[in-house]
């Protein structure tokens, strides 16, 4: 069975993941920062990752970084949805998640997600790039 890693800092979006990935049949662990699931990739080898990169602690682009460096068989799925652009209420989201995105592409990530995304685009990720399934 393929196992697969989700890091994010909202629970909400760990859930509903680990649920649709659960329901295909993988294994799925979770981390709440990146700082836990790389100690999490130390102790329990994963085939994917999948990683949000704006998170507190250390940022999923930093947390790509390190992965592609000292687990390079692992892949990787980047998503976002932007952030929190301060109390003045200007959230150039599309902007800042393309952005965001293009940074984890560049740092390592295999394929980036804009949040929300929909079940099939994620299902087709994961199998594409573990080689399983129609993909």
């Amino acid at each position: 069975m393929r196992k697969i890693l989700i890091v994010d800092d909202e629970l909400d979006v760990r859930d509903s993941v680990k649920c649709v990935l659960d329901l295909a049949g993988y294994e799925v662990l979770t981390a709440d920062n990146a700082t836990d699931a790389l100690e999490q990739l130390g102790r329990t080898p994963m085939d994917l990752v999948i990683t949000d990169i704006i998170m507190p602690k250390m940022n999923g682009v930093q947390a790509i970084q390190l992965i592609r460096k000292e687990f390079p068989r692992v892949r990787i799925v980047a998503i976002s949805g932007g952030g929190n652009f301060g109390a003045a209420g200007y959230q150039p989201a599309a902007i800042a998640t393309n952005a965001y995105l293009k940074s984890a592409e560049e740092a390592g990530a295999h394929v980036v997600l804009t949040k929300p995304f929909e079940v099939e685009d994620l299902l087709h990720a994961v199998e594409t790039l573990l080689g399983v399934g129609h993909a």
